[in-house]
Formats: structure tokens, sequence, C-alpha cells
């Protein structure tokens, strides 16, 4: 398995149709979470400070996903279901063909850090 150092590496190394939507979700990450660190943890981007993680992202074969605390999945079961989307106990998977809204990386960002009392 790689072991990942940074960000870009991490988008590099992912499929390539992943690539844009990783792009933009770390781009959107980022504006949501301006003082944030970009970090590596458990071989996946994210990002948060020294050791807490507050959202991580991370791309499979056949879709991607966006991971943050279950208090922020819980909260926002509905926003996730209303854009189509599924949810697991700490993340949300998306695809090309249903990407993960701006607006929803937003609010579970915030819910995630909120929830982690970052």
């Amino acid at each position: 398995m790689t072991k990942f150092t940074d960000h870009d590496a991490y988008i590099a190394a992912a499929p390539e149709t992943f690539q844009p939507l990783l792009v933009q979700l770390r781009a959107q990450l980022a504006k949501v979470l301006p003082d944030a660190e970009e970090l590596i943890m458990y071989d996946m981007p994210g990002f948060g400070f020294g050791k807490a993680i507050i959202v991580g992202y991370a791309a499979f074969s056949k879709q991607c996903g966006l991971y943050v605390s279950k208090d922020a999945i819980t909260a926002l079961a509905d926003d996730i279901a209303a854009a189509g989307l599924t949810a697991t106990k700490t993340g949300v998977t998306f695809s090309t063909k249903k990407p993960i809204p701006d607006k929803l990386v937003k609010k579970l960002a915030l819910a995630s850090r909120k929830a982690l009392g970052l």
C-alpha cells in the first residue's frame, strides 16, 4: 500500500476520473476550514489540528468518500438524503455521477468541527 505524504500526491494517485472531484473538494474544505492544517491520517488526506482530524476524504475504485464525525452525519442525515447520497456512521459516498454539493461539504465540515470542539 502506498504511503502518501501530502494531498497532492494522494490526488495524483487517485483514479483519474475522480481527480477533479478531489481537487474541488480539497479547495472547498480549505475555504471552509481556513485555519486547519492539511493532514494525512490513516493514509487519507484531511484537515484538522495536530492529531485531531475534522474531516477527511478518500477515493476508491468506484466512488469517493467524505469522512466527518458521527454527530455531523446524524445532524445532517436529511440533507445527505436530499442530495441523493449514501451515508455510513462517519462518511458520505459520492461519485462523478452524483457529486457532493459544496453547501453540504460546508455544513458537514462545520458540524464535524463543532462536534469535536475544534
